[in-house]
C-alpha cells in the first residue's frame, strides 16, 4: 500500500507540473535619441514586433520631451523576439510627422540600427534586431 500512495503522490505532482505556466522572460529596450535640431516639441517613438507591421501598426510607443537636443526612454517588459524601432522629431509639436505635397518627411526622422531608406523608408530588413537581453540603442536624427 505505501508504493501505492508513493505513486499516487508521483503522478498527481507530474500531473501538476504540466499545468504550471512558465514565467516569459522580458526584458527592456533602452533607446538614446541623440542629434535632435533642438529641443522645441517632443520626440515619438515606435517599436515594431514584425515586419508585416513595420511603419504601419505600433506594438507599444510613447513619446518624450528633449533635453539637450535628445531623450532617453525605456521600453519596459518587452518578450524575447525580434523588433524595430522607428523615431521623429513633431518639432511643431502637432502629434503627427509633417510631410510634403509628395509624401517625404519635413521633420527628422530615424530607426534603429540607425537604417535609411533608399527612394522610402527603411526597410525591416535593416532596422530589425533580436532581443534576448536588455538592449541599449543610439539613434541618430
Amino acid at each position: 500500500m505505501n508504493v501505492l500512495v508513493k505513486l499516487i503522490v508521483v503522478l498527481m505532482v507530474s500531473t501538476l507540473s504540466a499545468f504550471v505556466t512558465t514565467e516569459t522572460e522580458a526584458y527592456t529596450i533602452t533607446v538614446t535619441v541623440k542629434d535632435a535640431a533642438n529641443n522645441e516639441g517632443k520626440i515619438f517613438l515606435a517599436l515594431y514586433n514584425s515586419e508585416t507591421d513595420f511603419l504601419d501598426t505600433i506594438y507599444k510607443g510613447t513619446k518624450s520631451t528633449i533635453t539637450n537636443n535628445g531623450c532617453t526612454v525605456t521600453f519596459k517588459d518587452i518578450p524575447k523576439g525580434v523588433y524595430a524601432i522607428s523615431i521623429f522629431h513633431d518639432e511643431n509639436d502637432n502629434g503627427k510627422m509633417d510631410t510634403n505635397f509628395v509624401g517625404i518627411p519635413k521633420e527628422a526622422y530615424g530607426c534603429s540600427n540607425n537604417a535609411k531608406g533608399f527612394m522610402g523608408p527603411p526597410k525591416w530588413k535593416d532596422a530589425n534586431f533580436e532581443l534576448n537581453a536588455n538592449k541599449t540603442l543610439t539613434i541618430a536624427l
